[in-house]
């Protein structure tokens, strides 16, 4: 999700000990690799689809059992009032480093990344766009993953970090993005062993095919962004055809939307005309990129729009 800025520091301070207590009790089988097999990254999921041990987006969003086993990781999710998708413990070994890349999938279009840290020392730097801060342990912290972005470990400890995902609620996006009181005005919330905390996390959100009006809204969010790699008359012209493309695109599904519904049926059709775009899209789109974080813009339409249209478990 776009942010006014890179960085944004919540004001809200957590109990460092208990997290640490809670985190450190979680067992050796909880962690695993990170999803994109970053050496030195690893990763114990604590909300995820069914509950299980998957990193898939989609699908009915639910505590995991290393959650369970964390009341008060479960209480500080809990506090916030937001509906939670796709959370997990982001471990990261002594001297390594999450590489730099921009977060351009379909999930992060309408969602935020939460950031607790638990275990971190100064050494521990978070760069994105340019700017470089130190998120402390017990603090709260979120950033622009559309720009681009990378983490390192300078130190000769574990960074571990409470991650959660979410779309936000207006409460949260006014205190998170508002005004900032002085730190010592901040809230810290502690642990409450009598506390019954409702943890509210996704629906499986899918529609078999996606409707219109978001195809529309993902599609005119990418012209926006695009611009050319290189100021030539041949790519000045692509980007042109390229836009066209996409604004015909859009136009085609809205009459098969009105043709067969969302509910499925017609797969074909749609499948044909995403995959007709998919092949129209790859010569127009050289030497096109986004202007936030030079991405390419075959690479976002693939990632954010395309492979998101029909359901795969569509029959």
């Amino acid at each position: 999700m776009r942010l006014s800025r890179p960085f944004f520091q919540l004001p809200v301070l957590f109990d460092v000990e208990r997290l640490q207590t809670e985190v450190a009790a979680l067992p050796v089988e909880a962690w695993g690799p990170h999803p994109d097999r970053a050496p030195g990254n690893s990763a114990s999921r604590l909300i995820s689809a069914g509950g299980c041990e998957t990193d898939a987006v989609h699908g009915q969003m639910l505590p995991t059992r290393w959650l369970n086993e964390a009341p008060y990781l479960r209480q500080v999710l809990a506090g916030f009032g937001v509906v939670w998708s796709r959370s997990r413990l982001m471990r990261l070994a002594p001297g390594a480093v999450v590489p730099e890349h921009a977060d351009i999938n379909y999930h992060w279009h309408t969602r935020v990344r939460l950031h607790i840290p638990v275990f971190t020392r100064p050494e521990v730097r978070f760069h994105c766009d340019g700017e470089v801060v130190h998120m402390g342990a017990g603090e709260a912290w979120i950033f622009d993953n559309w720009r681009r972005h990378h983490v390192e470990n300078g130190s000769e400890a574990e960074r571990v970090h409470l991650v959660a995902d979410t779309t936000g609620t207006a409460a949260f996006w006014q205190f998170a993005c508002g005004p900032t009181p002085p730190r010592e005005q901040w809230r810290t919330v502690g642990w409450e062993p009598s506390a019954r905390s409702q943890l509210l996390t996704e629906h499986d959100q899918r529609s078999s095919v996606m409707p219109a009006a978001e195809v529309q809204l993902l599609i005119d969010d990418l012209r926006a962004e695009i611009t050319l790699a290189a100021d030539t008359p041949e790519v000045r012209s692509r980007a042109a055809r390229f836009d066209l493309m996409l604004q015909g695109f859009v136009q085609d599904w809205r009459q098969l939307c009105g043709l067969h519904g969302i509910a499925g049926e017609g797969k074909a059709d749609f499948q044909r005309l995403a995959g007709a775009v998919h092949q129209a899209a790859r010569p127009l789109a050289e030497g096109l990129v986004m202007r936030t974080n030079r991405a390419g813009a075959l690479l976002v339409l693939e990632k954010r729009v395309l492979q998101h249209l029909v359901a795969d478990d569509l029959g």
